[in-house]
């Protein structure tokens, strides 16, 4: 919160010291032109090298009212002069007028983005979630308080937000109200939940899913209004625990990929994407094991229901999905013949 709170004083100042400097040239442009009776640009040069101090030679200034507005501007701008530029100066050595234009420059990335993801933190969770974002080519942001996390990870390929998630206003200014998900991986419930109620108020149709460390906090989350709610530490021990038993099984499940990634992909195709002419098929006549080897292992009806192994006689209807697992090459065939975009 002390380092969100610094870089606001520091843009703050910075902005500051910007206005200063042009509102002292917007004055001695205009007195130039009224006093003086000059044009505009003759104006701003003489007010410039004025309140620069640079001088180059006496000032045209002919008239008595304009040297004694030229010594007015010089006692008035010089103090203010001297202090814009030392704060200017200190924001670019410091990086600080590197970090502006940075905010500055994914502020007009984010006006432009709708339907996208917000995650929420850049732990060692947010960090896996933005990369499977990367390889599914999804456009999403990250809302992180900590600036030195984001000072690190500038190289990256991801847009980051300075901000604490818990104000609306840093939840408003990643676009909440247009995003389709929220992804919670604050370590703490207290603050997933609060989040959670929040986002839920602020756009009631985006998907929520959340962290949560224990099953008390699951059950409140999902009355607040999360969609999803995951437990890293008991996926983990889940995990190990299968290890024990069906170590095969897990190596098996792993080496499946739903991001295009591995020699085992499973991917999820929503059938109202399809094209017109194959909605209302059956899966036999869709021809997609026969014509690329892969095979559909599983369908959702619209209902919800998940099917496992489909029969070739299931049909393809509007808000279903199928789940089809094959090599990429076998997927790429897939979508082909579908006239799916890869």
């Amino acid at each position: 919160m002390d380092n969100n709170y610094s870089n606001i004083v520091k843009y703050a100042k910075l902005r500051y010291a910007i206005l200063i400097m042009t509102l002292i040239t917007l004055m001695g442009i205009t007195g130039f032109m009224i006093v003086e009776d000059m044009n505009f640009i003759d104006a701003l040069y003489l007010s410039v090298i004025t309140i620069s101090t640079v001088g180059y030679g006496a000032p045209e200034v002919d008239t008595v009212p304009g040297k004694l507005f030229t010594i007015v501007l010089i006692i008035t701008s010089w103090g203010a002069f001297t202090y814009s530029i030392s704060v200017i100066t200190a924001h670019f050595v410091e990086g600080g007028l590197g970090n502006f234009l940075y905010r500055y420059k994914h502020k007009n990335i984010l006006k432009k983005m709708k339907n996208h993801t917000i995650i929420v933190g850049f732990g060692r969770n947010g960090k896996s979630a933005s990369e499977e974002l990367l390889l599914h080519k999804k456009d999403f942001i990250i809302l992180e308080k900590d600036h030195n996390i984001i000072m690190e990870n500038l190289d990256s390929k991801v847009n980051f937000l300075e901000g604490d998630a818990t104000e609306d206003s840093f939840l408003i200014e990643a676009g909440i109200e247009k995003a389709k998900a929220l992804l919670l991986t604050l370590p703490l419930d207290a603050d997933n939940l609060f989040i959670t109620i929040t986002a839920r108020y602020l756009n009631p149709k985006i998907q929520i899913i959340t962290r949560a460390t224990n099953d008390s906090a699951e059950r409140k989350l999902i009355i607040a209004g999360a969609d999803e709610v995951v437990m890293p530490e008991y996926i983990g021990g889940s995990h190990m625990a299968a290890m024990v038993s069906s170590v095969d099984v897990v190596h098996f499940l792993d080496k499946i990929s739903v991001s295009g990634s591995a020699d085992t992909n499973l991917v999820e195709i929503v059938c109202s994407d399809l094209p017109a002419n194959l909605i209302n098929q059956s899966i036999f006549e869709l021809g997609i094991r026969a014509n690329t080897g892969a095979n559909i292992v599983g369908f959702k009806t619209p209902d919800g229901e998940f099917v496992t192994n489909p029969t070739p006689d299931t049909k393809i209807i509007p808000n279903s999905k199928l789940f089809v697992l094959g090599n990429p090459e076998q997927i790429r065939s897939m979508k082909s013949i579908l006239h799916l975009k890869n």
